[in-house]
């Protein structure tokens, strides 16, 4: 607990400095980013996002993953999509969202080093480590949105159960706006974002620790992470609009760039068999429609 509060503190200090001033490679959060317009009580999108990306964080190697993208969003009260998690708006007024979010992290097995949604490739240097099991992170957020809603300020604070037992923070900075006319198959939408994770010690060392008996099994000098910043990075989506009139699919590119920081960057295990910089790209396609009954009736 003493590290959750901690983290709390850090992390809600970086986003109000950052608002002042001016989101692990995935499928980009358009749930809570860069929006479409929308006519019906609830939104549902379905859809597939190819990505090749590090086969895990930190990994020097390179694999295909596809990714389903599910989201559903009752009217700005309700959302969930595989990178959002599942969340509640409890707070929705004066540019302010604040609300308890759950989130999931999947699985990374020892023998590929990916996830259960990897196609093609995979990394050899986890043997020994041990698979890392599902996790679940039930925490809450706040954002702050401004500048007529395009930029927000966010932060995420998490604590895992499962797979991992850690406390983690997310914040962000972002900007998305829109080109064409709302609502129309000429309508494009970009976004771009800067984010950091910060975790406790019982995150960073289930993921990037090396302890005795792992040490024993790869080869690998034991070592022991802490609590603190684990990554930087930025990262844009460009999305195109197609089809109309209540219905409609969207193709969205993006891409990412992340830089792990020293507290999980000097671990062994990434000093012998990763590597610090992370790139990610990738390009999905999602059909969404609305049910229900349409907003003003």
């Amino acid at each position: 607990m003493r590290h959750l509060v901690r983290l709390a503190l850090f992390a809600l200090l970086v986003a109000d400095g950052a608002a002042a001033q001016v989101v692990a490679p995935g499928v980009p959060t358009t749930t809570q980013g860069t929006r479409v317009p929308q006519q019906k009580d609830w939104q549902i999108g379905v859809g597939f996002a190819p990505i090749y990306s590090p086969v895990w964080q930190g990994s020097r190697d390179y694999a295909l993953s596809v990714f389903p993208d599910l989201r559903v969003n009752y009217r700005d009260v309700l959302f969930f999509s595989v990178p959002d998690g599942l969340g509640w708006n409890a707070v929705n007024r004066g540019g302010w969202k604040i609300g308890p979010l759950f989130k999931f992290r999947f699985g990374r097995d020892e023998g590929t080093g990916g996830s259960p949604f990897l196609i093609t490739g995979g990394s050899d240097a986890l043997v020994g480590m041990g698979s890392i099991g599902f996790a679940g992170e039930p925490g809450g957020f706040v954002q702050y949105g401004f500048a007529g809603g395009k930029a927000r300020a966010r932060v995420e604070l998490r604590q895992g159960f499962g797979g991992h037992e850690g406390a983690v923070a997310d914040t962000s900075l972002g900007w998305s706006d829109r080109m064409g006319t709302p609502g129309t198959a000429g309508m494009w939408l970009y976004s771009l974002s800067a984010r950091a994770t910060f975790a406790g010690a019982d995150y960073t060392n289930t993921y990037f620790g090396v302890d005795a008996a792992q040490a024993a099994a790869t080869g690998l000098r034991a070592f022991r992470t802490g609590d603190g910043l684990v990554s930087t990075g930025v990262n844009g989506a460009l999305t195109k609009l197609v089809g109309g009139q209540g219905r409609y699919g969207a193709v969205t590119l993006f891409g990412g760039y992340d830089r792990l920081a020293d507290v999980v960057a000097e671990s062994t295990l990434i000093t012998e068999r990763g590597k610090r910089d992370q790139f990610s790209v990738g390009i999905s396609y999602g059909f969404r429609f609305g049910i229900g009954k349409t907003r003003g009736q």
